[in-house]
């Protein structure tokens, strides 16, 4: 899958699960989506914090990158850090489910009631 068609892919499911809207008049940059998520992500850690870890968790986002990002001492502030680990994560499992992706069954007699 081409990059383009990697990033989209990446952004819907982002967006749907954090309930992002965007101007629809132009696409967005993956640095402008970025931006938009992780102030997203700084409001859910202010007020529902609950909501946001349960995003991440369906999200299948490590516990220990979560833990990691939002360290005092991380590189980033947590909802840049967090912003990333999402994005990333997202991508990783599209990859995934082109990789392996299995061709469709066959119908077959022997599976015929």
């Amino acid at each position: 899958m081409e990059k383009v068609n990697l990033w989209k892919a990446t952004a819907a499911i982002v967006k749907q699960q954090f309930d992002i809207e965007e101007d629809a008049s132009e696409p967005l940059t993956e640095e402008a989506f970025h931006g938009f998520l992780s102030k997203k992500i700084e409001w859910m850690l202010e007020y529902n914090i609950e909501l946001l870890f349960s995003t991440l968790y369906r999200m299948d986002v490590s516990e220990k990158s979560v833990a990691e990002a939002m360290h005092p001492e991380a590189a980033f502030p947590a909802h840049l850090g967090l912003a990333t680990l999402v994005i990333k994560r997202q991508m990783e499992r599209i990859r995934t489910k082109i990789d392996l992706k299995q061709p469709p069954l066959q119908e077959d007699e022997d599976w015929g009631w």
